[in-house]
């Protein structure tokens, strides 16, 4: 049983084995995962930062890096149902902060905010994390956090989007008599 593959049905209990595949099966999964991980890094990313991406990879070294990201991430994890897009790009930037990983962070940052998060959920998220990261980490990331969020309002502006400020809600609001 070792020397075979596993595949399950999965929308049944019934399970087979599988010896093989063949290299056109294989391509055709990963096509499809890349395919749709790019669709959904554009969709949180937008096109210019995923072609930007991709052309400084386009080597035999660094492409392969690109479509695993693609494939892994965006294909498989940020394409899968049971959380929304807002909330994926919440768990990134506490992990990214968490991690001092500024540059990805401000992307996901960024990527939070045209997935409908507010300044005041990011700023949130980040005062989370550094609770349980560390204060080196929390200000780092609000620093990266801060320059993104005035990017990605420049770049708003530029494409004649409006970007609406809100207000943040105080204790009062987030608090009904029934609630406590």
């Amino acid at each position: 049983m070792a020397d075979r593959d596993y595949k399950s049905d999965r929308d049944s209990k019934q399970s087979t084995f599988v010896t093989e595949y063949s290299e056109e099966e294989v391509k055709k999964a990963h096509d499809v995962l890349y395919n749709e991980g790019l669709r959904m890094r554009i969709k949180v990313n937008g096109e210019s930062y995923v072609r930007k991406a991709l052309e400084k990879s386009h080597d035999p070294f660094s492409r392969p890096m690109q479509e695993y990201v693609a494939e892994a991430c965006w294909g498989w994890v940020w394409s899968r149902p049971g959380l929304e897009l807002k909330t994926r790009s919440f768990l990134n930037i506490a992990m990214l902060c968490c991690q001092n990983r500024g540059t990805e962070l401000a992307t996901h940052v960024k990527g939070a905010l045209t997935n409908g998060a507010t300044e005041e959920e990011v700023r949130e998220v980040i005062l989370q994390a550094t609770a349980y990261c560390g204060m080196p980490a929390g200000i780092e990331g609000f620093r990266v956090a801060g320059k993104a969020v005035s990017e990605w309002k420049e770049e708003q502006h530029r494409h004649g989007h409006h970007v609406d400020g809100h207000a943040d809600i105080g204790m009062e609001m987030r608090t009904q008599e029934h609630d406590v």
